[in-house]
């Protein structure tokens, strides 16, 4: 009975592999640090942030899907090919844009893991200290090995496992911590908090979250997957997993620090700050944990960032996606490589991911206007065409880019 059911559970995550690949990669230490930090300075009064990215992040991974199960080609080839006058301008710019805020991503990832896993060594052996150094030309070694003998299947695998472990570590924490419910509750009123920073955590909550990586990616695991439109209702609940899961683990970290933090009149401003504030409330065991589910999360993201680039350039240019080939190998590495960046200048990981989400919040608008003309281009689309409820969402997403885009300007001014 028990083996039916592992087999039946396995069989279920196999039809969302797409949507498990995308939560690994929106839910990363980016996310973790944004969200403790909305719950302790702010409470839940930043929720709605939270559930507008969710849903617009659903919409949106409808609509790439769709046309990429219509039309049988990904994203940023659809783009050069059937948008107007500007479309391999366009292309480029979205391809050079993702790079960079995902190379900026990945530097402050591998700090945050480094820092995560001495801390954690210094835990369990009771002092001992390894340099971060080391640790991160491990974590680049291990992975490297991963990355020259993987292929995605291996690689939605390990994410899959990784996704679990987060959640059982969020969760377990979330108990053991035992956050006020009605400070949670209670503080769902939405609002946009006065001061300096909350504009730029607002930008950066949506960069997380609602990231256009994700929907240009989005296309390329659908067409990994082999899905044709006659999946289509399977590419669509397998988006509703992902963004209900998004939801769920964001929450969770939000109301864990809104419950806890917030009520004793706690600041966040990275990682290790939060595991040191939760060792108190919840024990090393709890803290160990959160490390676990942490680093996990971390983990989970590095995969699609290292592939991105040359996703992106496969995508362009129309060419074979073989991760086993050279391109994908050298830029892979070269990918790995900027998780060194860290150990060699100036700045503390969270502010770099902080940095990169905020980077992420103004190209959302430059991914949502093409998918909107390609999902009501008639000769593209045909009977699948974009209905007015379709349409009216992706307006709003477009609305909502505009405006967090704008918040993330005026933070940067002020």
């Amino acid at each position: 009975m028990k083996g039916n059911k592992l087999k039946n559970l396995l069989i279920a995550l196999g039809t969302v592999g797409p949507g498990l690949f995308l939560i690994a990669y929106n839910i990363g230490t980016g996310s973790i640090i944004t969200m403790a930090k909305a719950g302790a300075d702010y409470g839940m009064s930043l929720f709605w942030t939270l559930l507008l990215s969710c849903i617009f992040t659903y919409i949106l991974m409808v609509a790439y899907g769709q046309v990429t199960l219509v039309s049988g080609k990904t994203a940023l080839s659809n783009i050069k090919v059937h948008f107007p006058v500007i479309g391999k301008g366009l292309a480029i710019y979205i391809m050079i844009a993702l790079i960079i805020g995902e190379l900026l991503a990945l530097m402050g990832i591998m700090g945050i893991v480094s820092d995560l896993l001495q801390e954690a060594i210094r835990l369990l052996t009771g002092g001992a200290i390894v340099s971060t150094l080391t640790i991160t030309i491990v974590l680049i070694v291990l992975l490297t090995i991963l990355l020259w003998h993987g292929r995605y299947q291996l690689f939605e695998k390990i994410l899959t496992v990784l996704v679990l472990l987060m959640a059982f570590c969020f969760i377990y924490v979330f108990v053991s911590v035992r956050p006020d419910l009605n400070e949670i509750f209670s503080g769902m009123v939405p609002s946009v908090p006065a001061g300096q920073g909350a504009l730029g955590l607002i930008a950066a909550m949506v960069g997380t979250t609602c990231s256009a990586a994700v929907f240009i990616v989005r296309s390329i695991v659908v067409s990994e997957k082999g899905w044709t439109i006659s999946d289509l209702k399977t590419e669509k609940k397998d988006a509703l997993v992902s963004a209900t899961m998004m939801l769920f683990l964001s929450a969770m970290i939000m109301a864990v620090a809104a419950g806890t933090l917030h009520v004793m009149g706690l600041h966040v401003t990275d990682t290790l700050e939060l595991i040191h504030l939760f060792e108190p409330i919840g024990g090393k065991i709890a803290a160990i944990i959160l490390i676990a589910g942490i680093t996990g999360a971390a983990l989970s993201t590095v995969f699609p960032i290292v592939l991105i680039a040359p996703w992106l350039i496969a995508d362009y240019t129309s060419k074979s996606r073989d991760i086993k080939s050279p391109m994908f190998r050298t830029l892979g590495i070269a990918g790995l490589l900027f998780g060194l960046g860290l150990q060699f200048i100036d700045q503390r990981p969270p502010a770099m991911m902080i940095f990169s989400q905020a980077f992420q919040a103004f190209i959302l608008p430059a991914v949502t206007v093409p998918i909107l003309y390609l999902i009501n281009k008639q000769s593209l689309m045909g009977e699948y065409s974009a209905s007015m409820r379709m349409n009216v969402g992706i307006v709003c997403v477009l609305l909502f880019g505009i405006l967090t885009s704008y918040f993330a300007v005026a933070e940067l001014i002020n």
